[in-house]
């Protein structure tokens, strides 16, 4: 790759579109489609207005990004953050397209945004600002058009808000138009864990490659949200020794393990620091993601693994719980070193996995228990990394490539045969 900026290799929207076109080049992609498949279907902005609790009237910008709806409608989550901008909703939906296509589920991809800062909004607040945001969108939202699910800075109950406001306008029930909803609202046994579990599986199969035991690996959890904190935790349970933690607050090592399942209960049920946990010594929540480990897991943000960084990176296997944790300019240094990466497109698939199961459920208003749904990712999770092995080994690539190039492959073929219309 060509000599480049911090800023363009930062951008999460080059980067995607580099692992396009790299994955698009060994698919010999005919042009038309290259171009077709390279750009979003639909770009949305609105502008939210919303009164505050002290009376005053402000003003959000909202995005929502359909990429693709050539295999199905699309699907992805709305996040709540300061940071937003349209590039990053551009990369985020593009990832869903292949993260769907990736593991055969028939959705195409799309992703939603406001950019405001939960932390320092009241519930009431956010409760109005979601509220109007899908107000705004209802004409391009639906079971059939596009299904949102939470993502960062966004819950359960935001998606109930959501729920409930389309369902309003379209005078009736809508279960379907959302996903990670609470249970007594449509919402799926399993869901709240998939991310995570979906992890986990895909980890077990990179063991089974490699030849290793869960025993034999020490793993260190770079973000302790919903997927960090669900995968240490399940992790644990196999036998993996979690060694490192880390949130927003810092992070926390000890090289004979962490108690998990009193660390999950520390950070998420009694809300305290993560660094202040009584059995481990502190780091950086950056520093944590260099220490010695068999597994790392970063499912914190973007772009924490760059070209200036990855060679301290000291991993056998690279579990991309996050999206886009990795910048495509630092791909060739992980490959030099032999790490065996799960790119987020597959290794945090779980989650939109058991989305599909949850719109499946909500429109044949038939809910499965939780074991079939576990039973049933699984399934997907571990034939989904077999194909992308398989092409792997077949092409000469990198997991990475061979990932997108299953994905962009299923979109293209879905594309010949339904045709252009116009």
């Amino acid at each position: 790759m060509t000599t480049i900026t911090p800023h363009e290799e930062l951008n999460v929207y080059q980067s995607a579109e580099a692992r396009f076109d790299l994955a698009a080049r060994h698919l010999g992609l005919e042009e038309g489609l290259y171009r077709y498949l390279k750009y979003p279907s639909k770009e949305i902005t609105v502008y939210i207005p919303a009164v505050m609790d002290d009376g005053r009237i402000e003003v959000f910008i909202g995005y929502r990004v359909q990429h693709s709806l050539v295999r199905g409608p699309c699907k992805g989550g709305i996040r709540y953050s300061p940071n937003v901008s349209l590039d990053e909703v551009r990369a985020l939906a593009s990832w869903m397209t292949w993260k769907c296509a990736v593991v055969d589920i028939p959705f195409g991809g799309a992703k939603g945004g406001i950019i405001c800062d939960p932390e320092k909004l009241s519930r009431t607040e956010v409760e109005r600002i979601t509220r109007r945001y899908t107000a705004e969108l209802s004409e391009w939202l639906g079971p059939e058009k596009d299904v949102p699910a939470p993502d960062l800075g966004t819950d359960e109950h935001v998606m109930a808000w959501v729920m409930d406001t389309y369902s309003m306008h379209m005078r009736h029930t809508v279960t379907a138009v959302v996903t990670g909803k609470p249970l007594d609202i449509g919402g799926s046994r399993g869901r709240h864990e998939a991310t995570g579990r979906g992890l986990l599986f895909a980890c077990n199969k990179a063991l089974e490659r490699l030849r290793l035991k869960p025993s034999d690996c020490r793993v260190i959890v770079q973000g302790f949200g919903n997927v960090g904190s669900v995968a240490a935790h399940l992790m644990h349970e196999t036998g993996y020794r979690v060694i490192g933690a880390s949130d927003i607050h810092g992070g926390l090592y000890n090289e004979k393990g962490l108690d998990i399942p009193k660390l999950v209960e520390w950070v998420h049920r009694e809300r305290k620091p993560l660094p202040e946990f009584p059995g481990g010594e502190r780091a950086s929540s950056r520093d944590i993601l260099f220490r010695p480990c068999e597994v790392l897991v970063p499912s914190a943000v973007e772009n924490q693994i760059t070209s200036e960084n990855a060679h301290r990176v000291d991993c056998k296997i690279l579990a991309e719980g996050a999206n886009g944790p990795t910048t495509a300019y630092a791909d060739a240094i992980l490959q030099e070193k032999g790490i065996f990466v799960l790119p987020d497109i597959l290794a945090n698939a779980g989650g939109v996995t058991v989305s599909y199961f949850e719109w499946v459920q909500d429109r044949q208003g038939l809910f499965w228990r939780e074991n079939e749904v576990n039973g049933r990712l699984k399934d997907v999770m571990e034939h989904s990394f077999d194909e992308v092995v398989a092409v792997r080994d077949a092409h000469k690539v990198t997991n990475r490539t061979a990932a997108y190039m299953i994905a962009i492959q299923r979109v293209a073929s879905a594309l010949r045969l339904r045709g252009l219309y116009a």
